[in-house]
């Protein structure tokens, strides 16, 4: 009997590991074509990523639970229910602290609630799981601005544009934040 739990635990960790591999190499390709790719497929790329990022790694039960989790607190925030997003996006964190999707979820609830430093502090969580993280470094140049500290979201855009080049919002922000800068020098 032990034989046997021995090895289920072993293929589990196998299948995890496995599964992991699968993810990032999928995440790397989705890169790859995102760099490379202009709308409307840019947006179709982009979609595929949001999927992987908000699906737990996990395919287990817990993994499962944890985007059910993930879900609910989404839905709470279009229903502006910020306090009960954050308490649940706090518990997944608790729960797996490696998944960056919990920390920029988490980071997004805490810009809706005006709370800047806070929110920056999540997406540098983000970012250091996920360096590819295009939503996570959009909230940082969103905070920034709010924090009116446009050179620094300048910075974010670009990192943006770096991997997604394609991508609107920096289009239009960087114009923008230029002209923020121009007019807080004369």
């Amino acid at each position: 009997m032990k034989k046997l739990l021995g090895i289920l635990v072993l293929s589990l960790f196998f299948f995890n590991n496995v599964n992991a591999e699968e993810r990032e190499s999928e995440l790397d390709d989705l890169f790859k074509q995102l760099k490379n790719s202009e709308a409307p497929k840019s947006i179709t790329v982009e979609s595929k990523i949001w999927k992987i990022w908000s699906t737990h790694p996990a395919g287990d039960r817990k993994g499962f639970r944890l985007t059910e989790l993930l879900d609910q607190g989404s839905l709470l925030i279009d229903r502006r229910q910020l306090k009960k997003a954050y308490e649940i996006f706090s518990n997944i964190i608790v729960t797996d602290p490696k998944w960056s999707e919990a920390w920029n979820k988490r980071a997004t609830v805490l810009y809706l609630m005006k709370e800047y430093q806070s929110s920056l502090d999540d997406i540098n969580m983000t970012l250091t799981l996920e360096p590819r993280h295009f939503g996570a470094l959009s909230g940082q140049a969103l905070n920034y601005i709010k924090l009116t500290k446009y050179e620094k979201a300048i910075e974010s855009y670009k990192a943006v544009q770096k991997i997604y080049p394609a991508i609107d919002a920096a289009k239009k922000m960087l114009p923008q934040l230029q002209k923020l800068i121009n007019d807080q020098t004369i």
